[in-house]
């Protein structure tokens, strides 16, 4: 394999800074911007959240005078429309820049190439399609979302080689190692929402919060945490719910659960969302997609269990999968298996992904792909 060019490196740094503003910036894209002035970084900078300067703004401002005839790398085609921030092709040709590098378009439809043409039009030579896949794959939340008006659904499993996610006794801590369970936490903090079943709630009582000891507290992210539960079974007496627990709850029900419960949940500081149900009694996921995606929402990360991941693949709501795979067998026809019903009876009907990545992690492998 070919060493980088010169070019591919400073994009690769605008990626890392896209990667580290992904669930901070939602529900505006992730985007990674650095400035390059006779082979120098002169000026670099990420998406700060909702109302804050955007990567190239960041950037720009960290230059300074230094912008003039240099290069911009941007992972993002910079837009030209007045949002929460002003345009950042203004501020791009106010600044001088000779020539901006961009990785891929904004789907959003009121840029869609508009920002290219402006810049061209003020004579700033515009490259496109610089490590356009990698770029892609960063921003497929927030083009999934202007499509849908969605979350991008992630599922997250932790399985053994015959794919079991328990015991037949129900244990499940641990199945993978403390790299997997690591990374699983870098997954929490790239994203908005964090999901899971009664059934899991209640039986491992998870606090559902990011943990990373490399990260000064004031970094580290904790997504919305969201408790799907038709019956009203959570305990008020769950680690989520305790007032030292950062973060914020919010519990997807139905009106079968009993109005005595609902009560215990706001009374312990949970979030009450009532929702449809379905015909076999069970929260319309649907709707709650939706609800997720009306909050700003780029990602939902399903991280248990069997039955709630299976509900979610059936009615289409996931698209990204990430799989640790720890090297044992379980067996046993009673241990669960980390997808369940409706499952399909056809194996033409069988949801595929393509591999994106496959990632030693520990003694475990991580297997990334997206539908």
């Amino acid at each position: 394999m070919s060493a980088p060019t010169p070019e591919e490196v400073f994009m690769d740094l605008a990626l890392e800074l896209a990667a580290s503003a992904r669930g901070f910036s939602s529900p505006n894209p992730p985007v990674g911007a650095v400035i390059v002035r006779d082979g120098t970084i002169v000026g670099q900078g990420a998406t700060q959240p909702p109302g804050g300067p955007h990567a190239e703004i960041v950037a720009l401002r960290q230059a300074g005078a230094a912008a003039r005839d240099a290069t911009m790398y941007v992972t993002l085609e910079p837009h030209n429309f007045q949002g929460r921030t002003p345009p950042c092709t203004a501020a791009i040709i106010a600044a001088g820049l000779r020539a901006v590098q961009v990785a891929v378009l904004d789907p959003h439809p009121r840029v869609a190439g508009g920002g290219v043409a402006e810049l061209q039009a003020a004579g700033i030579t515009v490259t496109v399609g610089l490590r356009s896949p990698v770029a892609a794959r960063l921003v497929a939340p927030f083009a999934h979302w202007l499509a849908t008006q969605r979350p991008l659904g992630i599922a997250k499993l932790a399985m053994s080689l015959d794919g079991k996610i328990a015991t037949r006794t129900g244990q499940s801590q641990w199945i993978t190692g403390s790299a997997a369970r690591l990374a699983g936490h870098r997954l929490r903090q790239a994203s908005d929402a964090i999901i899971v079943g009664s059934t899991t709630a209640r039986t491992d009582d998870p606090l559902l919060t990011t943990r990373l000891p490399d990260l000064p507290p004031e970094l580290v992210r904790h997504p919305l945490r969201v408790v799907v539960d038709s019956q009203g079974r959570l305990p008020a007496t769950a680690r989520m719910l305790a007032p030292t627990t950062p973060g914020h709850t919010l519990v997807a029900t139905t009106d079968h659960a009993s109005l005595a419960w609902r009560e215990q949940m706001l009374a312990r500081g949970a979030e009450i969302v009532m929702l449809p149900a379905t015909s076999a009694g069970r929260v319309d996921l649907g709707a709650l997609w939706d609800t997720l995606g009306a909050r700003g929402c780029l990602t939902a990360l399903i991280e248990g269990g069997g039955t709630l991941l299976g509900a979610a693949v059936a009615a289409n709501l996931v698209q990204r999968v990430v799989a640790f795979v720890a090297p044992l067998l379980i067996g046993g026809a009673a241990a669960p298996g980390a997808v369940g019903d409706p499952g399909v009876a056809d194996l033409a009907a069988a949801w595929r992904w393509q591999w994106v990545t496959v990632t030693r992690v520990g003694a475990d492998v991580m297997l990334e792909g997206d539908s």
